[in-house]
């Protein structure tokens, strides 16, 4: 049950000591299917985005007893495109077996391997591949491999209550309520959360925070989604979300801070982030109050 319900958490943004902006966080942590704590609404309602990405790689992983953690880690990032990312990207291309005109993402820079997504875009075709389905139109609501990954995000969710829309990469997103988001991403397949753990700087990078979070805290996973989504797991079963309303990502990390201190846990590596100028001056802050 939850403890305390409380207003989201307010992040403001300073430039010197004037607020300039101001944030609202929805925050939610569960255990065993159950609410403990929230900041906020607990069924306020968002998409996913690529948060899925790790449920969406919970097929390829058991399908594909051949893939190793890189395959599985890359398969749920939203990489970067930086040289590892990208040899990851190819790899697990080769052993799909597919090539890169086969990806059905958008290019970008010319390229649909630097596309964040391309790296789940590969795992789905290696599922198609070993489940026989067709490459083409992989992306599509009605081809087998999307409904694959409804039927994975309703089964860990355990609801079927959800809105679904085409993401940034083309593939289906899902939409249901933020406890619901949580419960899901605290049962991610410990094969694909080890993957995550073991290559924190292939889900996105250096200074991003999911890759952070796995780095500073042992045994935790995390991804992060587009319009300021936030999903964690600790090693004993706490899931947690946390979600911008207004889709800023950079109010994330101080809430996160804040929200994981409300926990009981130890926020302090994610404090307030400071603002710099072209002079590389310090000239406010990102914060909680």
């Amino acid at each position: 049950m939850v403890s305390r319900m409380a207003e989201p958490i307010r992040v403001t943004v300073l430039r010197g000591e004037t607020v300039e902006s101001v944030h609202r966080v929805q925050a939610v942590a569960v255990r065993d299917g159950q609410v403990l704590e929230s900041a906020g609404d607990p069924g306020f309602v968002t998409f996913m985005r690529s948060a899925a990405k790790p449920i969406q790689a919970q097929p390829l992983a058991r399908m594909r007893e051949d893939l190793d953690e890189r395959d599985l880690a890359i398969a749920s990032a939203s990489h970067l495109a930086d040289g590892a990312q990208l040899a990851a990207v190819e790899a697990l291309l080769a052993k799909a077996p597919a090539t890169e005109d086969d990806l059905e993402c958008g290019p970008f820079q010319g390229s649909k391997l630097k596309h964040n997504c391309s790296g789940k875009h590969a795992g789905m075709l290696a599922l198609c591949h070993a489940s026989d389905w067709p490459y083409e139109g992989y992306r599509l609501a009605d081809h087998p491999c999307q409904q694959a990954m409804l039927a994975e995000v309703a089964e860990l969710s355990e609801t079927t209550d959800m809105s679904t829309a085409i993401d940034g990469c083309g593939v289906v997103t899902f939409a249901l309520p933020l406890d619901r988001i949580a419960v899901a991403f605290a049962r991610v397949d410990e094969r694909v959360a080890a993957a995550m753990r073991a290559y924190p700087e292939l889900i996105r990078g250096p200074g991003a925070l999911d890759t952070s979070l796995m780095q500073r805290l042992p045994g935790w996973t995390a991804k992060g989604g587009a319009e300021g989504l936030l999903c964690a797991a600790s090693p004993d079963g706490l899931g947690i979300a946390l979600k911008a309303e207004d889709g800023q990502q950079r109010a994330l990390r101080p809430a996160l801070g804040v929200f994981l201190n409300r926990l009981g846990l130890d926020g302090s590596t994610f404090g307030p982030v400071p603002i710099t100028n072209s002079l590389d001056e310090v000239v406010g802050s990102v914060t909680s109050c």
